[in-house]
């Protein structure tokens, strides 16, 4: 049995990523979507276990211990993490399993699964990141700001992936993405 590849999805908050993944999977349903665990409260809409594992911190905090994250990162006031065993077990059915996650726990896969195929979804433009975070309808001001500071940060590290796609037309960022994945190497 082929072994299944891992893939990491990360980019700045508001770039588009659950949108190109959610595209993506529609249109590729063989690819094993990761749910991570978070202690953040659940949006409007959101359902445990299908788009997060909602958790407390301490809950969170026994999982890191234990070892069953295989990464995790503190991201805007609020944990979120990848729970190993799913992620591991599809691998090993030989699917492929992708990941959207932010860059500290991106950079701890980089460690942990160097051979993880790893892209980066850019902004456009600062500004137009800044559109996005505010049409969202679903962040104070203070979290706008803090996702934006943050966001200049994360893009300053693109380059150490290995794709990065500018989500400004989600048609082609999507094209671009099935590209690098579908393509038989």
């Amino acid at each position: 049995m082929a072994k299944g590849k891992l893939i990491v999805l990360t980019g700045p908050s508001g770039v588009g990523k659950g949108t190109l993944l959610r595209s993506l999977l529609k249109r590729h349903p063989e690819f094993f979507l990761s749910v991570s665990v978070t202690t953040r409260k659940p949006r409007v809409g959101e359902i445990n276990g299908k788009h997060y594992e909602f958790v407390t911190r301490q809950q969170f905090y026994q999982m890191v211990e234990s070892g069953d994250l295989l990464e995790w990162a503190e991201f805007a006031g609020n944990c979120y993490g990848t729970p190993r065993q799913p992620v591991e077990q599809q691998i090993r059915q030989g699917n492929s399993v992708i990941l959207e996650i932010e860059l500290a726990g991106a950079r701890q896969i980089r460690q942990t699964f160097p051979e993880a195929l790893r892209i980066f979804v850019l902004p456009p433009s600062l500004e137009e990141l800044e559109l996005r975070l505010r049409g969202r309808g679903q962040d104070s001001e203070e979290a706008i700001a803090r996702r934006l500071q943050h966001a200049q940060t994360e893009i300053d590290a693109a380059s150490e992936f290995d794709v990065q796609v500018i989500n400004d037309d989600l048609a082609n960022a999507l094209s671009r993405i099935e590209d690098v994945l579908c393509t038989p190497v």
